[in-house]
């Protein structure tokens, strides 16, 4: 056939020309646009009070935030997380798959080509066969006037980004996890260094009785007494090392190894403990990813409103089509062999039984809660920056206490044990003396280890340096 006035070419610009205009004349999606809940911090956290911490205002900004305790062990441990730990590779997939959406939904803004070819073979009865050849190609273009593939973008780089903070808040989690666990190790180790020299010193104390039983000075009773205080402190140095392995099989995992091919020399333990401060609660809404993960899925929920509501209006679609058919392929592109179309369709659906107006209410229903769990997430990181704060301040003042309890143990220890020696007390005083400063070192260690654990959980509750800025724009 021969075309009429114009080409297909021509008439497809124009058609083109007339639906990027309508498209612009409706920039304006449909559906509420985004504005983050408001939340109304308290000017300071009650529990801070006069304590003033350790470390500046910049200690979070210098770099990885676990290098305030200056280990080396810990560095080359807490480096390991991204690499290595499972849980924070799965959550890096979720978010290249949530990537991945965000691509998917801007494929819509474009239209879609495709070409075609065939050969096909057949007769009708009583008559020859024949070969007859095909070739063509299409055009469709659903023009986004109402904002359904806008919105639908909005909301899904909303969840990526969604993703993108659950990822850091599962790195920073499992850092947190890590040299929590590993400050619990060193605990662990001190501990063993602590009940070791308990150990030598009751042997010590035991010879010490056996010669005074050999001598006449003591009684029987006295070195059953000092075998029965020694095997406590040996069972007390046996079990201690069941904590440690399974501190270290932890610690293995968190950094995805197997527990059978990881082992951490014992090593001495720090006794200061490096803090942070909280800074001030409004600020807690951009450093910590568990919260910025809740306002995204608020953000994307609100972006499913306008998707739900652009259902309403009808859809307006720009399609095309160039074929050719004939059955020598020698002469299949020529245009008594062409039949071409271009032109828009418009299509809106009349009744839906109540469909779309439930779909929108199932919108708002779902960007209701997702406010909801957004201010929860808050109150929650509130709640644990308060936590941390009041353990740090009553475990420093607690610290100051308990070293001065060991100091007096010692003394008193030494005092009860010269006193046993010139046989003016039993040596039920010397058990007594030696029992108790064990128990205070104990105390003080398991202060420190608290202190250093607090220490750790405070920095994750202000997001470890983390700020919402960080969070990519897929």
């Amino acid at each position: 056939m021969r075309l009429p006035h114009g080409t297909a070419v021509v008439r497809f610009a124009r058609w083109l020309s007339v639906a990027t205009g309508l498209a612009v004349a409706a920039s304006c999606a449909v559906g509420p646009d985004y504005h983050r809940p408001k939340f109304d911090a308290a000017p300071n956290y009650k529990e801070a009070g006069d304590w003033k911490p350790s470390e500046p205002n910049d200690a979070l900004s210098r770099g990885p935030w676990w290098e305030i305790y200056s280990d080396d062990a810990l560095n080359q441990l807490e480096v390991r997380i991204d690499i290595s730990n499972e849980n924070v590779k799965a959550a890096a997939a979720a978010f290249d798959q949530a990537r991945a959406l965000v691509a998917q939904a801007r494929a819509g803004f474009w239209p879609t080509v495709g070409v075609s070819a065939g050969r096909q073979r057949g007769a009708v009865a009583g008559a020859p066969a024949q070969t007859t050849d095909t070739a063509g190609a299409s055009v469709n273009w659903d023009l986004d006037i109402w904002g359904q593939i806008r919105r639908t973008t909005e909301s899904n780089r909303a969840s990526a980004q969604a993703s993108a903070a659950a990822l850091a808040a599962a790195r920073l989690s499992a850092q947190a996890d890590l040299a929590t666990d590993y400050f619990e190790l060193r605990a662990q180790d001190h501990l063993q260094k602590l009940l070791d020299d308990t150990v030598v010193a009751e042997q010590l104390s035991l010879k010490i009785t056996e010669s005074r039983y050999r001598f006449g000075v003591a009684a029987r009773a006295d070195v059953v007494s000092a075998q029965a205080q020694l095997l406590s402190s040996q069972a007390q140095q046996v079990n201690a090392k069941i904590q440690r392995a399974i501190l270290e099989h932890a610690i293995a995992v968190l950094i995805g190894q197997q527990p059978a091919s990881f082992s951490l020399k014992a090593s001495s333990m720090r006794t200061d403990v490096p803090t942070v401060p909280a800074g001030i609660p409004s600020t807690l809404l951009e450093r910590r990813p568990d919260v910025a993960q809740a306002e995204r899925k608020v953000a994307a929920a609100n972006a499913q409103i306008g998707v739900a509501k652009a259902a309403f209006f009808p859809s307006l679609t720009l399609s095309g089509s160039d074929d050719y058919t004939n059955r020598a392929m020698s002469r299949l592109f020529s245009v008594p062999n062409r039949i071409w179309s271009l032109g828009p369709s418009l299509a809106e659906t009349l009744i839906d039984g109540g469909l779309r107006r439930a779909q929108v209410a199932q919108a708002r229903a779902a960007y209701d809660a997702s406010v909801d769990n957004y201010r929860q997430t808050v109150l929650a990181g509130f709640q644990q920056v308060e936590d941390d704060i009041v353990t740090l301040r009553v475990l420093e003042q607690q610290a100051v206490i308990e070293e001065a309890a060991v100091a007096a143990a010692r003394e008193a220890e030494t005092l009860t044990l010269n006193q046993y020696k010139a046989g003016t007390v039993p040596y039920s005083s010397v058990i007594t003396a030696q029992t108790t400063r064990l128990s205070a070192e104990q105390t003080e260690l398991a202060v420190l280890s608290s202190r250093l654990q607090a220490s750790v959980a405070l920095i994750e509750a202000v997001g470890g340096g983390w700020n919402a800025s960080q969070l990519p724009l897929p």
